[in-house]
């Protein structure tokens, strides 16, 4: 039963986040058919199959509040960015390493002494 509801809700999220973009829409559809089929001989008693399982999930996961469509009109590109989207904090950027960097605001320069 926790395969099913993986597979839908991956299904779900790739409806979202590829809303209007029949192209890529399918081409994760058929992507997410490939990956459960691939592992469909796996037993819920498996050790794999929960890994596979959380694997499924995140993806999910990532698609629904990380992707982000972009469409090109002129020089400028206008996102779709729906309900789901996860939001940052403006404020401060995170960089690797844990080090934090301030942006200024409206010029998109960071203060390395703020």
């Amino acid at each position: 039963m926790a395969a099913v509801t993986a597979y839908r809700n991956l299904m779900r999220s790739a409806r979202i986040a590829f809303q209007g973009d029949q192209p890529i829409l399918q081409a994760a559809q058929n992507q997410i058919r490939m990956g459960f089929r691939q592992h469909a001989e796996l037993k819920p008693s498996d050790p794999k199959y929960a890994e596979e399982f959380q694997h499924a999930q995140d993806v999910a996961t990532i698609l629904k509040q990380n992707v982000v469509q972009g469409k090109r009109e002129g020089d400028t590109y206008k996102l779709r960015i729906h309900e789901h989207v996860e939001r940052g904090d403006n404020d401060t950027v995170k960089m690797a390493g844990g080090k934090t960097v301030k942006v200024t605001a409206g010029t998109g320069k960071t203060c390395g002494s703020c």
